[in-house]
Parts: C-alpha cells; sequence; structure tokens
C-alpha cells in the first residue's frame, strides 16, 4: 500500500525530452505519485500529427506538451531528432522549447520539480532557484559515458558536476550507477528504481506468430527495444545464420533498423528474421508474450552499458521468458539470483549463438527457465520497489531547499 500526502496541493511537475508517448519509466513514477496523493504534471515535447499538446491520462496525470519551433502547427513534420535541419535551427528549436517549458513551470509553481535525465536538469534547476521548488533529479542514464554522447562527456560531466549537488533529491536505475553518482559528484547515493515493469499474468498469446504469419513451429527469440548501436544487434542478426529451426524477431524502431535489414538480405534469412515497429506500451506485453526465448546482447561499449540492466530485462521476466543476456554486472545480477537464463561474454558470437542454439534445441531448459521467471515476476516487479519513491519523495519534502 502506498503511503498517502496529506494534501493533493502537494504539486509535482516532471520534465522529459521525448513526447511521453512510450516513456513506460516515466509513467510508471508519474503513477506512483499520483497514487499516493500528489497533483503530477509531466511536461514532454509536442510532435504535430502524433501529440496532443494538453491531454490527461488515467490516474489524473496531466501532460503539457511544448513546441520545438514557434508557432508551429498542429501538421505532421520530422520526429525530436531533426536530421535534415541544420544544426543552428536545432540548437534555436531546443533553446525554444526549453525557454517555453521555464515559463511555464514559472507559471505553475510547483513544490517539486523533476527532472528526467541531464538534458531536462539546467532547466529544471533554474526554475527550482527561480522559485524555491525542490528539485529531484533522476539520472536513467550515465550520460558521461554513453553511446551517442562522446562529443559531450565533458560537458555532461561539468553540468552534473554542478547541479546534482544541489538536488534535494537523486534516483538512478542500477546499484552500480548509483555508486557512480555517488563517488563522481560527491552526493548521497541515489535511490536505485529499476527499469522494471508492473506485475503482469503470464498471457498465452500467439499475437507475433499470427501478425507475421508464421508457419514452422519453431521457437521464436525475441529483441525488444531500440535499434541502437552498442546493442549487439547486427551481431545478433548475423548469429542467426547459425541458429536454424528458430524465428528471430525484432520489435522497435532505430538508427540501425536499415543495416538490420541489410544484413537479413545479405545473408538470406528472410524467412526467419522479422521486423516489428514500435508498438505502445500497453501492447507490448501480448507480443512479448508469444516469443519463446528473450535476448538482451547489449555489448561493453562503455560504462552506461556496463552498469545497465534495461527495461527488455525485466519485460521478458515478466512475461514469463527464459533469457540469453550478456554477462555485465547488473545483468548478471538479476539472471544468477534467479536463475531466469544463460549468460554470454558480451560481443562474442561464438557464445551467443551456442547459448541460442542451446535453448532452441532443449524444450525442458526452455521450460524451466520461464518457470524460474514466473516465480521471480513478483519480486522483479515496479510494484516491489515503487515504496522507495514515495519514501524518497517524504524525505525531499521533510528537508529544506539546498543553499
Amino acid at each position: 500500500m502506498i503511503g498517502q500526502v496529506e494534501s493533493r496541493a502537494i504539486s509535482v511537475h516532471m520534465l522529459v525530452w521525448n513526447d511521453f508517448c512510450n516513456d513506460a519509466r516515466v509513467l510508471k513514477e508519474a503513477q506512483t505519485l499520483g497514487a499516493a496523493g500528489y497533483s503530477v504534471v509531466v511536461h514532454a515535447i509536442h510532435v504535430p500529427g502524433k501529440t496532443a499538446r494538453d491531454e490527461v491520462l488515467q490516474g489524473g496525470i496531466k501532460v503539457k506538451r511544448v513546441s520545438l519551433m514557434p508557432f508551429a502547427s498542429n501538421r505532421a513534420q520530422p520526429g525530436l531528432a531533426q536530421k535534415k535541419r541544420p544544426l543552428a535551427l536545432q540548437v534555436l528549436s531546443r533553446l525554444w522549447a526549453h525557454l517555453t517549458m521555464l515559463r511555464n513551470l514559472i507559471y505553475a509553481r510547483p513544490v517539486v520539480i523533476h527532472a528526467h535525465d541531464v538534458n531536462m536538469l539546467p532547466t529544471a534547476w533554474l526554475s527550482s532557484k527561480i522559485m524555491g521548488a525542490k528539485l529531484v533529479y533522476d539520472a536513467h542514464e550515465i550520460s558521461s559515458s554513453r553511446e551517442g554522447y562522446v562529443g559531450l562527456s565533458k560537458f555532461v560531466t561539468l553540468v552534473e558536476s554542478f547541479l546534482m549537488p544541489q538536488a534535494s533529491g537523486a534516483i538512478t536505475t542500477t546499484d552500480a550507477r548509483a555508486k557512480f553518482f555517488a563517488r563522481a559528484y560527491g552526493v548521497e547515493r541515489p535511490v536505485v528504481l529499476q527499469n522494471r515493469p508492473r506485475r503482469q499474468q503470464v498471457l498465452a498469446s500467439r499475437r507475433i506468430r499470427d501478425e507475421l504469419g508464421l508457419v514452422q513451429p519453431w521457437p521464436i527469440i525475441v529483441y525488444q527495444g531500440g535499434v541502437q548501436q552498442g546493442r549487439g544487434l547486427e551481431r545478433l542478426a548475423r548469429v542467426a545464420l547459425d541458429v536454424p529451426g528458430a524465428y528471430f524477431v525484432f520489435i522497435g524502431g532505430g538508427r540501425l533498423e536499415a543495416s538490420l535489414r541489410n544484413i537479413v538480405a545479405e545473408l538470406r534469412l528472410e524467412e526467419r528474421v522479422h521486423f516489428i515497429p514500435t508498438v505502445a506500451l500497453a501492447e507490448l506485453p501480448s507480443y512479448t508474450a508469444s516469443a519463446d526465448i528473450g535476448v538482451q546482447p547489449i555489448e561493453n561499449t562503455c560504462l552506461n552499458h556496463y552498469t545497465t540492466d534495461s527495461n527488455k530485462l525485466f519485460e521478458y521476466v515478466q512475461a514469463g521468458l527464459p533469457i540469453v543476456a550478456s554477462d555485465l554486472p547488473e545483468i548478471r545480477r538479476v539472471v544468477r539470483k534467479h536463475n531466469l537464463g544463460l549468460l554470454v561474454p558480451p560481443g562474442n558470437s561464438a557464445a551467443l549463438s551456442a547459448a541460442l542454439r542451446e535453448l532452441v534445441a532443449d524444450k525442458g531448459k526452455r521450460e524451466h527457465y520461464a518457470a524460474q521467471a514466473r516465480k521471480a515476476s513478483a519480486a522483479l516487479s515496479w510494484e516491489s520497489q515503487e515504496h522507495e519513491l514515495v519514501a524518497l519523495y517524504e524525505k525531499v519534502l521533510s528537508n529544506p531547499v539546498p543553499a
């Protein structure tokens, strides 16, 4: 049972740099705080033709989105990446969005401002200073050592080293990351909230088979999540050649999708390797549950990857799937503690293919690990840890704002 605050007058405004359509972590945190009696507003990015500027989600969570450009219409436009826009225009559009959020925050005067990731931290900090609000920093990643942030590493470190000690409370996603932030910036160890889904009953589903028209009774190996660099996905696509008698399904979109499709065509694997675009959060569990093996081949390309456990690991658990995953510290901790599947050295194609062949060939072993996943689902659910978020907020509100 989540504790209740004394009054819904305690307003919490969260800041995210996405359209808040598929951000499961932020949604769960907002729902948890809403259930505890807080009034929660999420500030996000408006994508014309896709999102509403303002809406109210189940549980009374309000969403307020801002445009990346002034006087933007509601017609569909390129996404947040804005690849075809000149750099100067990208910078100006980001600045416009941050200033608009800042104005909205000052007008709303919340009690707590909750920044999700480092790109929202400066705006959250500045608005908290102007209003004397409490600041909570939620570091989903180690952005000072992260894929795609190489050129920004020193700047991120500068921002976090100056602003993180000024936050009234901090959150991150794994124990290893909590230790990193505490040591790197001399702050109290952040509260750890892993990227766990809400607990769900294991579904009986044929969604992938029916949607893709798969006719062979082969096991389905699923990868779900962003199709990005450093996640071992090109390796996984090539490994499919060495794992006969199985389907491989990638669920999600991203920069590597064209490369993956080219590999599949090059190896003539179109009948066994398939792609499903990003699906809505509410629909994802039925896709996951219709697979037979969940794979997470992330590679040790940066500290952020080395310290991750990731959403998909816990989503596979909730779906009751046996797991093949990279042997990195936080992933290892979860997989070994609950005996969920097989670990392989990151970046090792031979080990990855061998582990997948082992589970494909041995139905009894798959069923054993699937039973272990079902057994662990309660302990590895969002509900088992959400009280930590409420406790942090109680602590934040009981302490004075840092000077």
